[in-house]
């Protein structure tokens, strides 16, 4: 299993995202989240940078300006969505990320917090 870092520039991106009010509340993560293809559309017209921000974590060992060193994506490469944060938290969970968990969830109490 992979093991994962806390990407503390994609954390910084998404409460930006959050402050700014770029985010969807209610989606299905299933329907929005990208695909290979989205993410190719993306590389073409952004750096690995403008990619590596859109992911909660950094595979370990893995090569940067690469997809296998990014994983926990929690936006649209627009927009963070609420369902993203609650994917990538649980999805980190499941495979005991703690740091990734955690940084999932005060990102997704932040985003409550903000709108409340």
């Amino acid at each position: 299993m992979a093991s994962y870092s806390v990407n503390k520039r994609a954390v910084a991106r998404a409460r930006e995202l959050i402050d700014a009010h770029r985010y969807v509340l209610e989606s299905t993560w299933g329907d929005v989240q990208p695909s290979a293809e989205d993410e190719n559309a993306y590389l073409e017209s952004h750096s690995w940078d403008d990619y590596a921000e859109w992911f909660l974590g950094l595979t370990e060992g893995a090569t940067d300006g690469s997809k296998a060193r990014y994983g926990f994506v929690y936006g649209d490469f627009r927009r963070l969505h609420r369902s993203g944060l609650i994917a990538c938290q649980y999805r980190a969970a499941e495979w005991r990320h703690k740091e990734v968990e955690l940084a999932a969830h005060n990102l997704l109490q932040h985003l409550d917090s903000t709108r409340a």
